[in-house]
């Protein structure tokens, strides 16, 4: 965009543990999603996007840094940042912008995540329990979006000039899913009866956040105009829903975890379209800044995908993307001086449609063709195998990654602290 030009207002839109094959726009059958369907549909919707990492807050930390877990160094939830990282909501301040955040979850709190510092304003939101217990340890969208309108009206308010970055981050669909009653009858199954399958409570969360998002957007559309309006969405990772025996997110790399919704809409400058090429969480914050025509910054190691959108390079088709697995959480009994070195469970490396996994704690290789074998059923080398020259050069990357950061400090976690990751499914 040229220099002259007024900034757009930016908000950045992430919805926790919502795996895309659950939505409309990626091919599921029930109406879990129309909303934002209908926004993804408007602008450029990235079909074969991954996160890097399945947990939250390494997640999370990879999408505003544009950097991989292991270099962040919050490579598990409990674990902060490193000091003085760069990161999207930064670069977005130096260039005139006021930033805010609002986060519902346990996990990306001040104290534990160190990642405040990256906004003007960084506001947790725990109003809700969501299981049974007095300490609130969630929010649900309805109370994010009531925090994040009102701030987000005070500075249109008070600095009608000044473009502002709002992200939010909801807490639904994630563990313990709660049966959304109202969606029922949305998502084609009766509000009554025997009704309390967990796929069946997923699905309704998110046809319940979708709702929410959708609100939000009607209600910043009353404040700002939507034509110079920058909405990206995304998850920071899938779920398993009892694929390989495993449900929840973050010990394994298969498909359910990975495979992320993720869109940008930008009315005027994104042409509508769906991007088919390779993906990751890392590429929002490069594409965001050359979408506002900023250099952007050699330390990302995401993808710059406004020339794409552009016409200017053709996508990336044949791009190696790579991930990794830790443990979810830093136990209160855990050696305190090696809590990342110690927490590598998997690495993984795509490339061509194939997907090299290999689990770190026992040495099992495994090899999947994800267009002839989706579900990751059939391994097409044998377990004990050894694994490709490229995988190793990760794997080898990802623990002198995190060697070094562990020489961090270490986390300081309270009982309460504790109790509320394990609730989250975080420790075991």
């Amino acid at each position: 965009m040229a220099a002259s030009e007024p900034r757009p207002h930016i908000l950045l839109l992430s919805v926790d543990t919502l795996r895309a094959d659950r939505m409309g726009s990626y091919g599921y059958a029930r109406k879990t999603s129309p909303h934002l369907d209908d926004l993804l549909a408007k602008g450029a919707r990235f079909a074969d996007a991954r996160t890097i990492e399945p947990l939250t807050a390494p997640a999370l930390a990879s999408m505003l840094t544009s950097l991989p877990p292991h270099e962040h160094g919050s490579t598990r939830n409990g674990l902060r940042v490193r000091p003085e990282l760069p990161s999207l909501p930064k670069i977005l301040r130096r260039h005139g912008y006021k930033t805010g955040a609002f986060v519902g979850s346990w996990t990306l709190r001040a104290k534990l995540w160190a990642m405040e510092g990256h906004f003007d304003h960084f506001e947790e939101v725990l109003t809700k329990a969501r299981w049974l217990g007095m300490v609130k340890r969630e929010a649900t969208a309805e109370d994010l979006n009531e925090a994040a309108l009102d701030w987000f009206g005070e500075q249109i308010e008070s600095e009608a000039s000044r473009p502002v970055f709002l992200w939010v981050h909801y807490v639904e669909p994630h563990a313990p899913y709660l049966l959304q009653r109202d969606f029922m009858n949305q998502i084609g199954s009766s509000p009554d009866g025997n009704n309390y399958s967990e796929s069946n409570k997923y699905d309704s969360e998110i046809a319940y956040v979708d709702f929410q998002i959708s609100q939000l957007l009607d209600d910043v559309e009353d404040l700002v105009a939507a034509d110079n309006t920058m909405v990206l969405f995304v998850s920071d990772h899938g779920e398993s829903l009892g694929e390989h025996g495993y449900w929840g997110h973050g010990r394994h790399l298969y498909e359910p975890s990975l495979h992320i919704p993720m869109g940008i809409t930008w009315p005027g400058r994104v042409e509508p379209t769906v991007v088919e090429a390779p993906a990751l969480i890392l590429d929002l914050a490069p594409t965001v800044v050359g979408l506002l025509g900023i250099d952007v910054p050699n330390f990302f190691q995401g993808v710059d995908w406004s020339k794409v959108f552009a016409g200017a390079v053709e996508p990336p088709r044949d791009r190696v993307t790579l991930y990794q697995a830790h443990r979810g959480s830093v136990g209160a009994k855990e050696d305190q001086t090696k809590v990342r070195e110690k927490g590598l469970l998997e690495v993984a490396r795509l490339e061509g449609g194939k997907k090299e996994i290999l689990r770190v704690t026992n040495g099992r290789r495994r090899i999947f063709d994800l267009v002839a074998d989706p579900e990751e059923l059939d391994s097409l080398v044998r377990e004990q195998t050894e694994i490709s020259e490229g995988l190793r050069t990760w794997l080898e990357s990802v623990q002198a990654g995190l060697i070094l950061a562990d020489e961090l400090p270490p986390p300081s976690l309270s009982e309460e602290d504790v109790d509320a990751l394990r609730a989250l499914g975080y420790l075991d």
